[in-house]
């Protein structure tokens, strides 16, 4: 399911990030690598705020589809 899917407090693994190559570059660099941790600290809307790598980063929500957990 993408990431927009889940909920304030929700911690889930990342099993794949999708789009072309510069979105995924995009988002590799922001620290969206697949087997990674994150979890939801916010969300409104379909854009979210999330802890990755013990960092927040805010995406909206067209990334954050692109991001399959």
């Amino acid at each position: 399911m993408p990431l927009t899917m889940m909920t304030t407090g929700e911690s889930n693994v990342i099993r794949r990030v999708s789009g072309n190559e510069e979105t995924r570059r995009f988002l590799e660099n922001l620290g969206f690598v697949v087997g990674t941790k994150i979890e939801v600290l916010s969300s409104l809307g379909g854009n979210v705020i999330v802890n990755v790598k013990d960092s927040r980063v805010a995406i909206n929500r067209d990334m954050a589809k692109h991001i399959m957990i």
